[in-house]
């Protein structure tokens, strides 16, 4: 087996060969493509420009948009190089960087989407001392934390699987190099490694998911509490978006990773990785933006302060 050569490079199936379908695919995917960067950019500057939104809540959703523009820009942009080219290789350096980004970045998210659960938790249950709980050094640490923690926790399972012997089929079954096609190709035992996957996506997911289902229990009895409807009704909807978008990354992943390897077929799991790497990062700035007032408001002030600059930019200066 060690004789083989081993490869230095895959092909990406992608999702078709039926060349005018990857040109239509191609505009679609670009079009996503932009409509994400601009709508999560849109995010970063509002929250970063407008003082209201300032607070703890605002400062994670910045985080989490962030996160989101490095999450599609893993593996979408080389989905359009080879849908645009017809050239679907990819070097064994770059599926390295491409999965290792990847994993980093949507574990990251997780916690992020955790953290954001605890502080709605903290600004519904305990209102008096959310300003104390919640201060910038704790807010700060846990935004750290989360990436310190994907990097420390993805690290080994990324370099055991690159040093894996890929020394027969190259073919990669998939739009973009990721773990399960992957472990396929190896032409050594990969029990132990799939095993570990296994096991490291099911305590990540499903611990983080959690955490945010008793944040959401304990948000719903404290709701419920409240005599006010318009009380309540303004409680639910600070967390309505945020319930969204868990529902829409941990629906897909769960279904991506928390099982066996050998369990699904990898092109329904091509499926779902359309919806968790194109379709959440899309939806989610339009989600918090559209169901969120503060949001909104913000939004509406930044393009009248931007239409002021354009048609009066002396009086601006001034």
């Amino acid at each position: 087996m060690w004789n083989h050569t081993r490869q230095k490079e895959f092909i990406l199936v992608g999702f078709t060969r039926i060349r005018w379908l990857q040109i239509l695919l191609f505009w679609v995917l670009l079009l996503t493509y932009l409509l994400t960067i601009m709508g999560n950019l849109l995010i970063i500057y509002i929250t970063l420009v407008d003082h209201r939104l300032h607070t703890p809540m605002y400062f994670f959703l910045r985080n989490f948009s962030v996160l989101e523009i490095g999450f599609i820009s893993s593996a979408i942009p080389k989905a359009l190089l080879n849908l645009a080219s017809g050239n679907t290789t990819i070097s064994l350096a770059g599926c390295f960087t491409q999965t290792f980004f990847y994993f980093i970045l949507g574990t990251a998210e997780f916690f992020i989407l955790a953290t954001m659960s605890f502080d709605r938790y903290v600004a519904i249950c305990n209102p008096l001392r959310y300003t104390v709980i919640m201060n910038n050094k704790l807010c700060t640490q846990l935004v750290v934390g989360s990436w310190l923690i994907s990097f420390l926790y993805v690290i080994v399972p990324l370099i055991l699987l690159f040093r894996l012997p890929f020394c027969g089929p190259n073919v990669i079954n998939h739009f973009f190099c990721d773990n399960i096609p992957l472990i396929k190709l190896a032409c050594s035992s990969t029990e132990f490694l799939e095993l570990m996957d296994f096991l490291m996506a099911t305590m990540t997911v499903l611990g983080t998911l959690a955490v945010t289902i008793v944040s959401y229990i304990k948000i719903i009895a404290a709701v419920m509490h409240i005599p006010s409807r318009t009380g309540r009704q303004k409680a639910f909807s600070t967390c309505a978006s945020h319930i969204v978008v868990v529902f829409i990354t941990y629906g897909s992943c769960i279904f991506m990773y928390v099982k066996p390897t050998q369990s699904g077929g990898l092109d329904l799991s091509k499926t779902v990785g359309v919806l968790n790497n194109v379709v959440s990062p899309l939806l989610n700035p339009f989600i918090y933006s559209l169901r969120n007032r503060q949001v909104k408001t913000a939004f509406i002030s930044t393009l009248h302060s931007f239409s002021l600059f354009i048609l009066f930019p002396e009086s601006q200066a001034m």
